[in-house]
């Protein structure tokens, strides 16, 4: 019996994926636990519908997530740091520095995507990666830090 698989079983397959399995588990295991419905003409419409509704948002989701990584190419951040005798900064520049900036400048950015191993504690100038959608869209941002 072939079956569309509304949430992933495993051993057999993953959701949205059409299966064929023996009609005692569909029918015992799988439809009763409403793991699976009977692949029919109307399902596979629906399913159609449902996988291009998807898509249609996971493009919207890329295309504003192209759109931010725009802004910030040209949005350069900046921080202040205090300085000792020989250039040495007191304190540093964290991820969550980096949000609350760019939050200030109409951009608004997880925290956990920004790609940034360890807090920034020297002068100058830092690219930062962001990742903006599932590591297929990866901006970048431009950190300066200065003496205060």
């Amino acid at each position: 019996m072939k079956v569309i698989l509304l949430e992933d079983v495993k051993k057999v397959g993953k959701k949205d994926e059409v299966k064929d399995v023996s009609d005692g588990y569909a029918r015992n295991y799988l439809m009763k636990n409403n793991l699976a419905i009977p692949y029919t003409e109307g399902s596979k419409k629906v399913l159609n519908s449902q996988l291009a509704q998807r898509q249609k948002d996971e493009d919207a989701k890329k295309a504003e997530a192209e759109k931010v990584k725009e802004q910030l190419a040209k949005t350069p951040i900046e921080f202040h740091l205090k300085t000792g005798k020989e250039g040495q900064a007191f304190g540093s520049v964290s991820s969550k520095n980096i949000v609350q900036a760019l939050n200030q400048k109409g951009i608004a950015v997880n925290k956990q995507k920004i790609r940034l191993e360890q807090p920034i504690t020297s002068l100058g100038t830092t690219r930062v990666k962001v990742d903006l959608y599932k590591n297929q869209v990866i901006g970048e941002i431009v950190v300066r830090v200065r003496e205060k």
